[in-house]
């Protein structure tokens, strides 16, 4: 046998292994679980409310994706390292292909459908994680500005209707639209935090945002500054707070406990102390939370926000 033939065979035991084994890296990477809670969280923190397993969901698939692909050129990269590596018997040039129209529109079309597929998921569960309900069964207005947090509690506390405090001047920067999820007769009380103040049971930094486990919570967003962001860790969500627009989303906590929350977004010299804790507690416990501050006095509004941008009136007004 002649010493190009035996070069052939050698190499044939490796074309033929090849496939096989990057077939079974695929299905080891993508075959791991068939919902977010059978596979690794993958740096994420366990979820904590409703909506987060979503955002989860979208993480997994994504580092699945990307593995996928990272194992298909990897081997590709091997097998023509291997394949064509250069022969101990051969001395002359390789032939050379100066194009290949399957291959370079192969290589156009995938990355193609790649960004589609990803933009699909993304997109769609954008919309459903900002998707939010007419009468939730809590409003919360979150108001950032330098350096902390004030919540705007806005509940019926006392259970009077006549004492509706919904057209506080306080209010002016949020939408009316926004206002419509408010319950009828909704006084209010807050909480204004300062970045000296500490959780009482765990001594993080920040003031405490309390929550009820298993209600609907809809978060109204305003800034009476500059850009902030509202980032509850284990919510996996985040969303900007913005002065001259109001954003707003929901969730439903579904375990109690005590949570950091951090202003995710860079806003000024303290930045890092724009901390927070969220306490979510049993829906009796909140209520006599609420109570507690009208006792302290608290009651009423923080001022919200600063007056709408043109760009945010004028959207409002082209809203159906």
């Amino acid at each position: 046998m002649s010493p190009n033939g035996s070069d052939r065979s050698s190499r044939r035991p490796m074309r033929r292994m090849l496939p096989p084994a990057l077939g079974a890296a695929l299905v080891l990477a993508t075959a791991t679980g068939c919902t977010s809670e059978d596979l690794p969280r993958l740096g994420m923190p366990t979820p904590v409310t409703e909506e987060a397993p979503r955002i989860l969901a979208l993480w997994q698939g994504s580092w699945i994706a990307a593995l996928a692909v990272g194992v298909l050129v990897w081997g590709l990269i091997l097998w023509s390292v291997i394949y064509h590596r250069r022969s101990r018997t051969k001395v002359e040039v390789p032939v050379q292909t100066r194009y290949n129209m399957p291959i370079e529109a192969l290589y156009t079309v995938v990355p193609l459908i790649m960004v589609s597929v990803f933009f699909y998921f993304t997109a769609r569960d954008e919309s459903r994680l900002l998707e939010t309900s007419d009468r939730p069964d809590h409003v919360i207005n979150v108001v950032g500005f330098q350096w902390s947090w004030g919540f705007n509690y806005m509940e019926d506390v006392d259970g009077d209707p006549s004492t509706d405090n919904r057209d506080a001047p306080e209010l002016n920067g949020i939408p009316d639209r926004m206002l419509e999820a408010v319950p009828e007769g909704a006084e209010g009380v807050y909480t204004l935090g300062t970045p000296g103040d500490e959780n009482p049971q765990t001594g993080n930094p920040g003031p405490t945002l309390w929550l009820p486990q298993g209600e609907t919570v809809q978060f109204i967003l305003t800034s009476r500054d500059v850009i902030h962001s509202f980032w509850v860790v284990p919510f996996l969500m985040k969303q900007d707070v913005i002065p001259g627009h109001t954003n707003r989303f929901e969730v439903t906590p579904t375990k109690e406990g005590t949570f950091l929350g951090k202003c995710a977004e860079l806003c000024g010299t303290d930045h890092a102390r724009m901390l927070f804790n969220v306490k979510v507690v049993s829906p009796e416990r909140y209520q006599r939370h609420l109570e507690e501050l009208a006792e302290q006095g608290n009651t009423g509004y923080l001022p919200a926000a600063i007056d709408q941008s043109d760009a945010a009136e004028n959207a409002e007004t082209n809203n159906p």
